[in-house]
């Protein structure tokens, strides 16, 4: 089926004329058309799983181990084990390897929610059918309104080290799950009741503002990695939701000041994630959150897609580079990841985006090719865009 779909699909640029790479709008418009046909099955069957569930928030679980309340988001820092010298004592760090021990509920509960509300939206934009925006209203009024349920809009206690600190900067990046529910609230903002709408853009207004002016917020924002990377990304869709112009315009400043030039090398790889024990995987991550952030932020005055620094580092230079390693991942140069080397690739997010951004075919096709549905928890948390056809405009 997956042959017969792709020969299907460049008998459309073979018939029209096409070449792989041209100025106008034909082969955006036929990269859009492939994705509906690619993903319409599982978004119509996944759709139908969402109208079934209920809301499920911060609320319903706790750790002993937290030092917040019951609406308070908390987490594990992953590489973080007990020091078999001292049980009871700090935790320890192995880098790369996740304890399957630590306190997981509220982000399994997050990456939930933002499934619901990512397939409800992506069924809506399919059909345009209100019972979808119904629904996620439910879910949205739990976490955002609701006071019994709602989650506080902060993340002073993400990725908590036993006996080492309460929570940390770097627990931010658990709230890219939320990027595909502000994506989704934008896409069916015409079918949402007016209050809920605005209860929804005041809680991530606030939570902007927990963002930018707590301490974890600018450590995070000052890393050197992915995580500054994610804080960006972050930041740049929840602006967009609440039409925020001011983070958004920094947003993009940062993305050609200081993501770019300080994370990219010459050749476009990124080499703090080939340093790491999972190179492979970060380099994945960071590339698809780097796509992702120039997906939102470009405009026709302000195209990040077609930025260069003066030193000629682009996203497109960073897409050429991994591109090929995505194809064969035999000619991965490194060693092999040491947890998840087989779970990756899958639809990475920056082969679409990408695809679509320089009407690249070979990219489409790889995408089509790949995996659409993981169900590895740990792929799934590091996929900051799970339901594409939200994102495409």
């Amino acid at each position: 089926m997956k042959r017969l779909t792709l020969m299907v699909f460049t008998a459309i640029f073979l018939l029209a004329g096409l070449p792989r790479s041209v100025s106008g709008n034909p082969l955006n418009d036929t990269i859009k058309q492939q994705a509906e046909l690619t993903l319409r099955k599982k978004v119509m069957s996944r759709a139908k799983w969402a109208m079934q569930q209920k809301p499920v928030t911060v609320t319903a679980e706790s750790s002993v181990r937290s030092a917040g309340g019951i609406h308070d988001f908390f987490s594990e820092g992953d590489y973080w084990w007990p020091d078999p010298k001292n049980p009871e004592g700090p935790y320890i760090q192995k880098d790369g390897m996740t304890n399957p021990e630590n306190f997981v509920a509220h982000r399994l509960a997050m990456i939930r929610f933002s499934e619901i509300i990512g397939v409800l939206a992506s069924a809506y934009r399919l059909t345009g059918e209100e019972k979808y925006a119904k629904q996620a209203m439910l879910h949205l009024k739990a976490w955002f309104i609701n006071e019994g349920t709602l989650m506080n809009p902060h993340l002073k206690f993400a990725q908590a080290i036993k006996g080492r600190f309460t929570g940390r900067g770097i627990g931010i990046i658990d709230t890219i799950q939320l990027m595909e529910v502000a994506q989704g609230v934008l896409v069916m903002s015409d079918a949402l009741d007016t209050a809920v709408l605005k209860g929804v853009k005041d809680w991530f207004s606030e939570y902007l503002n927990w963002l930018m002016t707590h301490p974890y917020g600018k450590d995070e924002m000052k890393a050197e990695n992915n995580h500054g990377t994610c804080f960006t990304m972050q930041v740049a869709s929840f602006a967009k939701l609440t039409g925020n112009q001011e983070l958004l315009r920094f947003c993009a400043d940062r993305y050609k000041k200081v993501l770019l030039p300080n994370q990219m090398a010459a050749d476009g790889s990124f080499t703090r994630e080939l340093a790491r024990t999972k190179p492979y995987g970060y380099s994945v991550f960071n590339l698809d959150a780097m796509s992702t952030l120039c997906q939102i932020l470009s405009t026709a005055q302000d195209n990040l897609w077609t930025f260069e620094t003066a030193d000629g580092r682009s996203i497109r230079k960073g897409l050429e580079y991994f591109y090929p390693f995505i194809k064969d991942k035999s000619k991965w140069p490194l060693k092999p990841d040491v947890m998840y080397w087989n779970n990756w690739p899958v639809a990475q997010p920056f082969l679409i985006f990408g695809a679509d951004a320089f009407q690249q075919l070979d990219w489409m096709k790889t995408w089509v090719q790949l995996d659409h549905d993981p169900k590895v928890e740990e792929v799934i948390r590091n996929l900051p865009v799970r339901n594409p056809l939200i994102w495409l405009n």
